[in-house]
């Protein structure tokens, strides 16, 4: 069973059932709000809402045997920024979320989409918010796609080639890889990947503004994905 903690909707509480809380959450700016395993952990958060990283001691030296994540810290400058984003069938309805550790979040979807637009919507959204930024930026996604995209300059080799792949077959996604490219000059940005859907609880942050936004009625429609 698990307890989902809503600090911030329009009823706040603990819930004991997902859509329940889902209720409180879709829709409002700013929400916050996470699921635990035990009740007291979720009145912890309800005292003292925050998605600080959790701490994770270890012992110096010794290899965990787990997939490389993100850094635990980070220089006391940095903007740290989280991203996700989703579509249910993929493709189907679909929504993206931002979280930005200084508190900020964005969120927003598309009634017909695709996983990869998500995911990249995502970025562009939280970059878009941190134009003009002086300070080093990590952006996490969970996405491959996205920082293999970026990092191994898959990107700009499909631009150079005027959007084709390596094979000559179009790339996918060129209007928002297009606007994601733009949004980079100026920012002193590295991409992280961290692994999604384990525990990390800014990734479940994004995830749940993701999955929530993409549930709501009334969504546009995303017409780079409509003229594909």
């Amino acid at each position: 069973m698990k307890f989902y903690a809503v600090a911030k909707g329009l009823k706040t509480g603990i819930f004991t059932t997902w859509p329940e809380a889902e209720r409180q959450v879709r829709g409002v700016a700013g929400a916050m709000y996470k699921s635990f395993k035990t009740r007291e952990e979720a009145e912890a958060f309800i005292a003292n809402p925050s998605y600080g990283p959790k701490k994770s001691p270890g012992k110096p030296g010794k290899p965990s045997g787990k997939a490389p994540s993100a850094p635990k810290t980070y220089s006391k400058d940095t903007v740290v920024v989280y991203t996700d984003g989703g579509a249910i069938g993929n493709p189907g309805p679909g929504g993206y979320g931002v979280v930005i550790k200084d508190g900020q979040q964005f969120s927003g979807g598309y009634n017909l989409t695709t996983n990869n637009r998500m995911e990249l919507m995502a970025v562009i959204v939280a970059l878009e918010a941190l134009q003009g930024e002086t300070n080093p930026i990590v952006l996490h996604s969970d996405s491959r796609y996205v920082i293999n995209g970026i990092t191994k300059g898959w990107a700009r080799g499909w631009k150079r080639r005027g959007w084709k792949k390596s094979d000559g077959n179009p790339a996918v996604n060129p209007d928002l890889w297009e606007r994601l490219l733009g949004l980079l000059p100026g920012l002193d940005i590295r991409f992280q990947w961290v692994k999604g859907h384990a525990g990390d609880p800014l990734n479940e942050a994004c995830d749940h503004l993701a999955n929530s936004t993409a549930r709501m009625d009334g969504l546009p429609d995303d017409t780079g994905y409509v003229k594909v």
